[in-house]
């Protein structure tokens, strides 16, 4: 099996075992490996080891923020190499926006975040 032909893999990361599955389920027909992580930390070490095509990475996170998992995953890439991030949050700020959006982010969502949205900007992003 090539590269191309090999399943996508998908990290989800948040704190809320809630959301993670949810959204693993709503995930569940389309086919990609999914990862998950619950921290920060573990979300970079799993993004080391296994090389996501994506990540839906919630912004407030314990022992390290989405924005520096997002810094230390986009660091030295190009816009829309992967992974390809898709940010959620519950801070409606617009500098928050604006520092996601200059890392390098995909697709910045607000919570609570309607599941249909979410399972198409995957499937549009990973196409």
């Amino acid at each position: 099996m090539t590269a191309e032909q090999a399943p996508k893999k998908v990290l989800l990361v948040d704190d809320d075992r809630d959301t993670l599955t949810a959204i693993q389920i709503a995930l569940s027909d389309l086919g990609v490996n999914i990862l998950t992580a619950s921290d920060g930390n573990e979300a970079v070490a799993q993004a080391d080891a296994h090389h996501p095509d994506l990540v839906v990475l919630d912004m407030m996170l314990p022992k390290r923020s989405g924005f520096l998992v997002m810094e230390k995953l986009k660091r030295g890439k190009k816009r829309g190499e992967p992974p390809r991030i898709i940010m959620i949050t519950g801070n409606l700020g617009v500098r928050h926006r604006a520092y996601a959006e200059s890392l390098g982010v995909d697709l910045y969502l607000h919570k609570p975040v309607r599941m249909d949205r979410l399972v198409g900007a995957i499937k549009e992003l990973l196409a």
